[in-house]
């Protein structure tokens, strides 16, 4: 019966006209991926390894990691294409109870704390052009998120040919660091700054560059709109992570041939750095102008984004009907921009309070990340026993050890945010959790 109830309605869009092909949701994926992070995370990583080797390695496991990943997400995404994503594939899995707490904690966790990762990145690289006192980066976060709120809410949104011009800002601040890096900056003899203590913690290392790879997973959320599904979703998630893992092998070798690795630990803005050691005061305000700017589409876009999925989890759960109220007018939802608003405020100063704003955002996010990602790589295991009927047009090469492995990756990766990290992720948790009363609240006004 469910078998036939997914072939007639879930599988209906294998039947309609594609929108995409694999050029497409390869430069869709590859653009979600390298955001602002990349700018952030090579100096947390090399904190964490202590040699170039490990360094480096690192990456690559990074990259290995994602391509487990991807092809379980492969048969998800082949077998369920759904818009909803993770979201359904919990649902059908686990049940809705379970959807509940990932729509939850994508609200209040997981999409709050990427737009205050984000914010911090544009406040750090925009205290490069201009200082704002003692705590500038956090003004400038908090600025940033405050002003493209306001802008959301009047309704004035960014042009797809404004997005298009950001994105390719960033694609070409990472050409100029790599070039830079590479061709003309050398190592100084000398380390310029205090010597880090290299805590060779490579759950922690890892934890920062899969925050960098993250973002391939989108890709399900749009495999009802891809032509020739079995075979482009497959090349598109393989093709994309080739890509991006050789794109981040380049920076960070421009990185430590630039810098140094003890110098790369312990920047603040590792690109402006690099730059302004090869080509001196110009290069150093240009690429913080290019990461500025690219960081603001990101953060607008992630408002954009974010606030729509809380206006669709207001509509779908009685407790939070507050949230699916939709202004006409200006065609956004206020009460969902300024929940989420708020959230990320409140992040802003606890990442402010712990006087280390990007790292405690990925504190927060982390153990929520990889809790529900987990869960999604345990429902593959689930849907393939209770619902062994449904027609598998991609399926994980060498299962169960395939997915087997991914989840047992997922553990490690949640269990090294939980140990390794501080008062942020116990502070995400805390939110998590707080989801079940609502649940149960929820659950309750229906009976």
């Amino acid at each position: 019966m469910k078998s036939k109830q997914l072939s007639k309605s879930t599988l209906f869009s294998t039947k309609s006209k594609s929108a995409l092909n694999f050029v497409d949701v390869v430069a869709l994926i590859v653009g979600v991926v390298i955001g602002a992070g990349i700018f952030e995370t090579p100096a947390l990583v090399a904190a964490n390894t202590g040699s170039k080797e490990l360094l480096l390695l690192t990456w690559v496991l990074g990259g290995a990691m994602s391509l487990i990943g991807a092809i379980c997400y492969a048969e998800l995404a082949t077998t369920y294409p759904h818009p909803g994503g993770n979201y359904y594939y919990l649902k059908r899995a686990f049940g809705k109870p379970t959807a509940f707490l990932f729509a939850w904690g994508r609200m209040t966790v997981i999409q709050t704390g990427s737009l205050t990762l984000l914010a911090f990145v544009f406040g750090d690289y925009a205290s490069q052009l201009f200082r704002l006192g003692d705590y500038s980066a956090s003004v400038y976060a908090a600025l940033a998120i405050g002003i493209l709120t306001i802008l959301n809410l009047i309704g004035i949104r960014q042009g797809k040919w404004t997005q298009n011009w950001l994105t390719a800002a960033k694609v070409l601040g990472l050409l100029l660091v790599v070039i830079v890096g590479l061709l003309f900056a050398a190592p100084a003899t000398s380390v310029e700054q205090t010597e880090p203590e290299f805590s060779q913690n490579l759950g922690m290392a890892m934890i920062f560059v899969l925050l960098s790879y993250g973002g391939w997973n989108e890709a399900v959320y749009i495999s009802a709109e891809l032509e020739n599904l079995k075979r482009n979703m497959v090349r598109s998630l393989l093709w994309s992570i080739g890509v991006i893992t050789a794109i981040y092998l380049a920076i960070n070798l421009a990185y430590v041939q630039g810098l140094g690795l003890e110098t790369m630990a312990v920047s603040e803005a590792v690109a402006t750095q690099l730059m302004s050691r090869a080509v001196g005061t110009p290069g150093a305000w240009l690429i913080s102008l290019l990461i500025a700017i690219c960081t603001l589409g990101a953060i607008n876009a992630t408002i954009f984004t974010g606030a729509r999925t809380n206006y669709a989890l207001g509509k779908d759960f009685a407790v939070l009907s507050w949230l699916g109220h939709w202004h006409r007018k200006t065609q956004s939802p206020p009460p969902a921009l300024l929940i989420q608003s708020g959230i990320a405020l409140f992040l802003v100063l606890l990442g402010t309070l712990t006087r280390r704003g990007f790292e405690t955002m990925v504190d927060y996010t982390a153990p929520a990340f990889w809790f529900f990602f987990l869960l999604t790589s345990l429902s593959l295991l689930v849907l393939r026993f209770k619902e062994p009927e449904v027609p598998k047009p991609f399926q994980v090469p060498f299962y169960p050890l395939t997915p087997i492995l991914f989840c047992l990756i997922c553990a490690y990766l949640l269990y090294s945010s939980l140990v390794y990290t501080g008062i942020g992720a116990l502070v995400g948790v805390a939110v998590v959790i707080a989801g079940i009363p609502l649940l149960l609240w929820s659950r309750r006004q229906k009976t």
